[in-house]
């Protein structure tokens, strides 16, 4: 397995190596703190409706001196907005709040399956991107009979699929099921978020101390090798900078047979989120 300088998506996008997550990073300093991640490399910009700084990445935006063409703005339908014409309306509600003309990428952000509304806004993605709004629609945290499910409807296939993945909970059957229909995996909150120890934990810290490198550069390592997109929220430069420069080596099989054996199943979920249950309405 060799690391991918960039992705290439199955609409022809090519995608940069790495994304910066955005949650939480709000207002003035939130501003100040995602120019900051531009300045050292990042291009990938990811929000939701539900993050409150649709507005602040807008912002960056304009005072970035970046061409906009450069740059990738992704965002994500909330569950609330399932129905066909909320689904319109609401994307171009984000873009207003935004001040773009367009998204680069746009997600619907969790399938809700007990609503069954998602093929329903999917193919509301699907028509957002005929009409110039959006250039490339995915999802996030959909399974495979989800997927199945938005193909076979409209015929168009999500060019990624966000989903959750760390050490804990490697989510290696859905990434091959992503392999397999052409969608490329997005790893979001790869660290754990806060409420896990994968960035103390002994194993990862020995092959860190292995290739004299941070135990978060050989976990961003871990998901590119494996041919998954990584999504890294940070708000310290060091530590954006940390996170973006982790390509000057490679891991060795073995190291990533190691990361994939701390795998805890349904009990290393950061918030016991399965898709089949959980349900976002806000």
């Amino acid at each position: 397995m060799t690391l991918y300088n960039e992705f290439l998506l199955n609409d022809g996008t090519p995608l940069p190596h790495i994304g910066l997550g955005t949650i939480d990073l709000q207002g003035g300093k939130g501003v100040h703190q995602t120019l900051a991640a531009l300045d050292i490399g990042y291009r990938v910009l990811d929000t939701a409706t539900n993050y409150n700084n649709e507005g602040m990445v807008g912002e960056v935006v304009r005072r970035s001196s970046i061409p906009r063409e450069q740059l990738y703005v992704s965002a994500k339908l909330p569950g609330l907005a399932h129905k066909y014409d909320k689904a319109i309306a609401l994307i171009q509600e984000s873009l207003y709040r935004t001040g773009l003309d367009y998204f680069d990428k746009f997600l619907i952000h969790w399938p809700n399956p007990k609503e069954g509304l998602y093929v329903e806004a999917w193919q509301a993605l699907v028509d957002a991107q005929k009409y110039g709004l959006i250039k490339t629609i995915g999802v996030s945290n959909f399974l495979p009979e989800h997927l199945d499910n938005i193909i076979e409807a409209t015929g168009v296939t999500p060019a990624t699929n966000q989903i959750e993945r760390h050490p804990y909970f490697n989510n290696k059957d859905l990434v091959e099921e992503n392999d397999k229909r052409g969608i490329l995996s997005e790893a979001w909150s790869p660290f754990g978020r806060e409420i896990n120890d994968v960035l103390t934990n002994d194993t990862i810290k020995e092959i860190a101390k292995k290739y004299d490198h941070s135990p978060a550069q050989v976990i961003i390592n871990w998901n590119n090798q494996n041919h998954v997109f990584p999504v890294v929220r940070s708000a310290n430069p060091k530590h954006q900078s940390d996170n973006f420069h982790y390509m000057d080596f490679e891991l060795a099989q073995e190291d990533l047979d190691k990361i994939d054996s701390l795998d805890k199943g349904e009990q290393g979920r950061v918030e016991g989120q399965d898709p089949n249950e959980y349900e976002e309405f806000v």
